[in-house]
């Protein structure tokens, strides 16, 4: 597999370049902006294509718990199978920060096709963490 397979694209999020026209993401940059893309995108989201995206959103409110990450894994997994055939999927792990509540990362970890090229991608996902009770100064 060559760079014709993997080809160019509009760089995301789209700018111009130096001579003022639409930038171009080639190779592996291109697809990593690709999966970037899908897993940033909400189904639903496009009016066009309403299936495109991933479900990772659903779990914005959802507990940092092992289900969890094992759902966002599986979201994830299901939306780059669909939507990224250039890449071989080889694991998708899912971690929350210990020390930022809220974040959870989602290490994907994948091959070019053809080249077999190891590739890994960390993508930060925000969550809404469990409301706690306010503590009163002083108290």
């Amino acid at each position: 597999m060559g760079q014709e397979f993997v080809g160019a694209g509009w760089a995301f999020p789209v700018r111009t370049d130096a001579t003022g026209r639409i930038a171009l993401s080639r190779e592996g940059r291109e697809i990593e902006e690709s999966i970037r893309l899908i897993l940033a995108t909400s189904p639903g989201e496009r009016p066009m294509r309403p299936e495109f995206g991933c479900a990772v959103h659903d779990y914005v409110f959802a507990p940092a718990d092992a289900s969890t990450a094992g759902a966002v894994a599986y979201a994830v997994r299901v939306a780059l199978d669909r939507w990224e055939p250039r890449i071989e999927l080889r694991d998708v792990t899912v971690r929350y920060d210990e020390v930022e509540h809220g974040v959870l990362y989602i290490d994907v970890h994948y091959a070019l096709r053809g080249t077999n090229d190891p590739r890994n991608l960390v993508f930060p996902f925000y969550t809404i963490p469990d409301e706690r009770p306010a503590t009163s100064i002083g108290a």
